[in-house]
């Protein structure tokens, strides 16, 4: 066991703080931004930060680390980030969770007076203010251990605050701090930018705060997906052909976002997807390359995405595989060679003798921003 002295000297060191602070950057999710709505201006006069995850970093402090660490929150960020060049209002509006929850999600009720006036104050926040920027999701009361949910819908009365900010007609960007993936189809059928930050440790007010403001540019990628409806789950990817059949006449068909989905500040292209071999013994192994262009004007980072599928086999198999990502960074202009192998392992299946082997047959090569967003694709085959 570490000494007193040793352990004060590494838990919480610069060293660790900026390495928290880049993960807290980079599991960022760009999830909409409608007509370039983000970054915002630094410019700015007034900017109102709303909503219970707003100021509160309790999401920082769960029982299985540090609790002692000064969490900055998404207010403070965006204080440090402006300084005194704008002026920042606060409002909380509403709780995480709220009053009577969570029989409140089956048992709707009108708003308490003291949750009106909660969020009356922040559309007195909203109201003139260049830009809102709401901060909504979870906190202890809903995700966690032993904290299964009847609904993925924003807890309590935060579509409430949403709706009301809205209104307003100020410009607004939701920000989400959560543990699972929520059911937004409000804020994603009426607002323009939508960052998810999952929970982002102590740092993660400053990590939200560079995106918002354009100083580090978003290229995290979701690693689940966000159903529209709780009546659609299991919404598990991959899946396998029709196991999640979307010919219902009577029910809400298809992802909000799908699995590898996230945005950029810039647009990247891909081009001259290459697999050599085109032809492999069943131990064989082929190599896949692709170039990938940042066209845009400014830097960032894309998670290349390989994707593959067993067109012919003796059982029913996944209609993608990931079987391979990179995030690489690349400046405006930059091109850049991303190199996958493709091996036994990633080409195996279980047989009806549940024996795992490679059948001969072709196989499908997917490239990719994301399991729907496929850029280039090509065949292989494996030989008897």
């Amino acid at each position: 066991m570490a000494d007193a002295d040793t352990t004060a000297r590494i838990v919480n060191s610069e060293a660790h703080r900026a390495v928290a602070l880049q993960a807290a950057r980079e599991s960022l999710v760009l999830l909409k931004n409608a007509d370039a709505a983000l970054p915002l201006r630094k410019d700015l006069k007034t900017i109102a930060v709303i909503g219970p995850n707003a100021d509160d970093g309790r999401y920082s402090h769960r029982h299985y680390g540090p609790s002692g660490g000064h969490v900055v929150t998404v207010l403070e960020g965006v204080r440090r980030k402006l300084g005194t060049r704008a002026e920042v209002r606060y409002a909380k509006g509403v709780d995480i969770a709220g009053d009577n929850w969570p029989a409140i999600e089956i048992l709707p009720e009108p708003l308490s007076a003291s949750e009106q006036a909660g969020i009356d104050e922040a559309v007195r926040a909203a109201t003139g203010a260049d830009v809102a920027i709401v901060v909504l999701g979870d906190g202890d009361r809903t995700v966690g251990e032993s904290l299964s949910r009847t609904s993925l819908d924003l807890p309590g009365r935060q579509l409430e605050l949403l709706r009301a900010v809205h209104a307003t007609g100020t410009p607004v960007v939701l920000v989400l701090i959560n543990g699972r993936p929520m059911i937004i189809n409000w804020a994603e059928a009426h607002w323009p930018a939508i960052l998810e930050a999952w929970f982002p440790g102590d740092h993660g007010g400053i990590a939200i705060a560079d995106a918002l403001f354009g100083d580090y540019n978003p290229g995290g990628k979701l690693t689940v997906t966000f159903p529209k409806s709780a009546g659609q789950i299991p919404f598990n990817f991959p899946t396998k052909p029709n196991a999640q059949w979307e010919g219902e006449k009577s029910r809400v068909n298809g992802a909000l976002y799908t699995f590898g989905h996230g945005l950029s500040y810039t647009t990247f292209e891909y081009a001259n997807l290459r697999i050599n071999p085109r032809r492999i013994p069943a131990g064989g192994s082929v190599e896949v390359s692709v170039e990938v262009r940042n066209a845009g004007s400014r830097a960032g980072d894309e998670v290349v995405q390989l994707y593959t599928r067993d067109l012919v086999g003796s059982v029913t198999t996944y209609e993608k595989n990931l079987r391979g990502f990179e995030r690489i960074q690349l400046t405006p202009g930059q091109t850049r060679t991303v190199h996958f192998r493709l091996g036994p392992e990633d080409l195996a299946l279980w047989n009806r003798q549940m024996r795992r082997v490679v059948e001969p047959g072709a196989f499908r090569v997917m490239v990719g921003s994301g399991s729907e967003d496929i850029r280039q694709q090509g065949e292989f085959e494996v030989q008897p």
